[in-house]
């Protein structure tokens, strides 16, 4: 009995962490928005400083029309969108908030392979949307997509291959358990390299090329309305939460705090995350959007150099250390 309350339990902390975490940076990103580009529009919803923004764009997403195209894939046309929600709903499970296992929803071993190839699994979503919705363009944006991801998929995997060498473990827990603040000065390239890889895999500015939401056509969501397109901004603010949180649990020590402070266990966890979700936001405002081969030059030939630089160094560091 107490084991199917402790797993009840879990899975009640997992999904109120996956449904409020990544409406909180929606409308975060609506608030600090409006203040770099002093627009006043989020501001008035609701009254004291628009507070309910995001309630309003909720009612106004499942207001709208439910619209399929006529030469759609209708099945894998309204699928799409679970498609590249769950995998976020998945790994966030396996993300240690706290100390002990008590604070994390399952204990997975091989945890950094788990996660990073779960996110990887939410491609599928854009391409299923892409090919399903019967227009070029949604096509063409999908495919873009896969791409993107393909090219960052291995610098990402890289960066946390190196923490996984310093920590002796590819358990997210043991990476924790293991984490020492002198790390922070050599593996800096690695978290940097982590993080814009990261960026590039949601689409997010200045990586946004296969959506460019400030165009007519929005990649491979063109055709989707209401609480369908709804699910795919969902999924891009969960993934900004997965994102941040995986980068502090592998480069910035997670619930450990400052000088030795680790009695607010899970708080140093969600500040940490805040703080990156912040710099996500901020770069959407301030960052002009890159071309297509831009994009694929950094990836293949600053990206990937300086993971594999990050790892020579980690191995250079433990051998000095036996």
């Amino acid at each position: 009995m107490n084991d199917v309350l402790d797993v009840a339990l879990r899975l009640l902390v997992v999904l109120a962490v996956f449904l409020v975490l990544p409406l909180v940076v929606g409308q975060t990103e609506h608030k600090v928005m409006a203040h770099m580009q002093g627009r006043l529009g989020p501001m008035y919803a609701g009254g004291f400083h628009g507070w309910a923004q995001l309630i309003a764009d909720g009612v106004k997403f499942a207001q709208k029309e439910d619209v399929v195209p006529a030469n759609a894939d209708r099945r894998i046309f309204q699928l799409a969108p679970a498609v590249a929600l769950i995998p976020y709903l998945i790994v966030i499970v396996a993300i240690p908030i706290g100390p002990g296992e008590g604070a994390v929803g399952t204990v997975v071993d091989a945890g950094i392979f788990f996660v990073l190839a779960v996110m990887g699994a939410g491609v599928l979503g854009s391409l299923m949307a892409g090919w399903a919705s019967a227009n070029k363009f949604s096509l063409l944006g999908g495919l873009r997509t896969a791409a993107q991801l393909l090219s960052y998929e291995l610098p990402m995997l890289l960066a946390a291959a190196s923490v996984a060498m310093a920590a002796g473990t590819v358990s997210l827990v043991g990476i924790l358990d293991a984490f020492e603040w002198w790390w922070l000065p050599w593996q800096i390239i690695g978290a940097f390299v982590f993080f814009v890889a990261g960026l590039a895999e949601l689409q997010r500015p200045p990586f946004d090329m296969p959506i460019a939401d400030s165009e007519i056509i929005f990649g491979a969501y063109t055709e989707y309305t209401g609480l369908r397109f709804a699910l795919f901004l969902l999924a891009e603010y969960a993934g900004i939460v997965i994102l941040c949180g995986l980068t502090t649990v592998l480069f910035l020590g997670g619930w450990h705090g400052p000088w030795g402070a680790d009695g607010l266990g899970w708080v140093w966890t969600l500040l940490k995350t805040a703080v990156l979700a912040f710099v996500i936001i901020w770069l959407r405002v301030t960052t002009p959007r890159l071309r297509e081969d831009q994009l694929q030059k950094l990836a293949w030939t600053t990206l990937v150099p300086l993971a594999l630089a990050q790892i020579a160094l980690t191995g250079i560091v433990k051998v000095v250390i036996q």
